[in-house]
């Protein structure tokens, strides 16, 4: 299977780098003095195409915590980056694996593996802020120009390498890329090394000018470095992202050249930590006892609520949603308005088959913050949950209107539509979702299912305008794809 989806990959970027490289003459110039040969527009294009193929391709986490988490640090390291192009877009893939990558045109995708790795949130945003430099210094564009175009294929070939990068086999992601290129590959390489070395300079000062500890950086090395020695497979980052000493040195002597700073540790980061822990623990019951083992060695407020909210995951992993509720008690108590412990709690009232308290107790804080995306998905759970099938999809129409790529949504609001009973918007909701993954045969399919309901249902002549209207923009997506 991952053979095919390498072939799969590797075709789809190979027909789309020309398609977006020389489809496009008449754009203007955008005045980037980087790249002379691809755009800011092209890269963007070739970027939503490779976005697609990962959506598509690869299994992702829906957790809205987690995404919003991401997309959080990311955009405000972004605010004090180099960027000119601030359309970013984020996909996290569930993998163990430590991996992250950037792909043209602000795609920026990483592994829960991150999270299990880097040990607090600098190091996270460290590895953030390299994928980030990657965009904003255009190195894909670069290395177009470098290849002074005659090796475009090389380039799709290396992009195709990074979806299968992205995920826990990344055996086949370097077979890949030696098997295409061979001699020029290395010529390749050594650019990226210097790609390497230029994004984590950048990355840097992003971080620093962000109000991250640039430190951070550096201790994520050093510790990768350490499993890299002691193990007998490599993790994937470094497969993609080479790590020497010179790069450990260079990172830990820029740390200690910017202006001291105090920083204090970020609970948020180690509460989503306790997440993607909880989901990958095998053993639930030894989770418990690893957690309450480590709540009372805390030795600080910080690690004993960090380590509280572990537990109390950790309860919730295993079914014990009592204790769960429990051991959250004293974190809303002290913060009763932070949207993790909230959705935590609400989750906890879904799972043990209380919906309504759920919904009563969602509904209060969305009023204090309405549209946030993890507070309103618990609550569209929560309807689920409590089989208001209607209520829950309108809520997530709603959802959509401000997430309009957000495929997980789309894929979602289509299973809730199905069992409300309103098929024609199960159609529609499936063709936004394989418009997202770049499956136009079976977009326009559905929205002409759509449409057919529709007209035999006697639709005012609006909305059947507007199906065709649907319609017809796939079927240009179909055409210059």
């Amino acid at each position: 299977m991952r053979t095919s989806w390498l072939k799969t990959s590797i075709m789809l970027l190979w027909a789309v780098l020309p398609t977006v490289l020389h489809a496009q003459p008449a754009l203007p110039s955008l005045g980037d003095r980087i790249s002379g040969t691809v755009s800011l527009e092209q890269e963007y294009a070739l970027g939503q195409q490779f976005l697609s193929s990962i959506r598509r391709s690869a299994p992702t986490i829906p957790d809205p915590l987690l995404n919003a988490y991401l997309e959080t640090v990311t955009y405000k390291l972004a605010s004090r980056s180099q960027l000119k192009d601030h359309r970013l877009s984020f996909v996290i893939i569930d993998s163990e694996a430590l991996n992250a990558f950037a792909a043209p045109g602000g795609i920026i995708g990483v592994n829960t593996g991150l999270f299990l790795n880097a040990e607090n949130e600098a190091e996270f945003a460290s590895v953030m802020a390299h994928e980030i430099a990657h965009v904003s210094q255009r190195h894909f564009a670069r290395g177009i120009d470098e290849a002074q175009a005659g090796r475009i294929p090389q380039l799709a070939t290396l992009l195709a390498s990074v979806i299968v990068m992205a995920t826990s086999d990344a055996g086949h992601g370097t077979a890949a890329i030696a098997a295409a290129q061979g001699r020029a590959l290395e010529n390749q390489l050594r650019f990226s090394r210097s790609n390497e070395t230029e994004a984590d300079r950048v990355g840097q000062d992003t971080m620093f000018n962000a109000g991250f500890d640039p430190d951070g950086m550096s201790t994520l090395f050093e510790r990768l470095m350490a499993i890299n020695r002691f193990g007998r497979r490599p993790p994937e980052f470094l497969l993609s992202h080479p790590l020497t000493e010179s790069r450990i040195a260079g990172a830990r002597g820029r740390a200690i050249r910017y202006p001291a700073q105090q920083y204090s540790p970020n609970l948020e980061y180690q509460l989503m930590r306790a997440r993607v822990v909880g989901h990958y623990s095998e053993n639930k019951a030894d989770l418990v006892t690893q957690s309450q083992r480590l709540l009372e060695r805390s030795d600080s407020e910080f690690s004993r609520d960090s380590n509280r909210y572990a537990l109390a995951i950790a309860y919730f992993e295993n079914k014990k949603y009592a204790l769960a509720s429990e051991m959250l008690a004293p974190l809303l108590n002290k913060e009763p308005n932070r949207i993790s412990y909230v959705v935590t709690q609400a989750e906890i009232f879904t799972a043990q088959n209380e919906p309504g308290q759920a919904i009563e107790y969602l509904e209060r804080h969305l009023s204090i913050n309405p549209g946030n995306h993890p507070l309103t998905m618990a609550y569209a759970d929560a309807l689920i949950e409590a089989r208001s099938y209607s209520s829950a999809a309108a809520v997530m129409e709603r959802q959509a209107t401000t997430r309009p790529y957000d495929f997980q949504l789309w894929y979602k609001l289509a299973e809730t539509q199905g069992q409300a009973g309103n098929i024609s918007k199960v159609h529609q909701a499936r063709a936004e979702y394989f418009r997202l993954i770049a499956d136009y045969p079976k977009a326009r399919q559905q929205l002409q299912l759509a449409l057919k309901i529709e007209s035999d249902n006697g639709a005012a002549p609006a909305e059947e305008a507007r199906l065709r209207q649907k319609i017809q923009e796939i079927e240009e997506l179909q055409q210059n794809a």
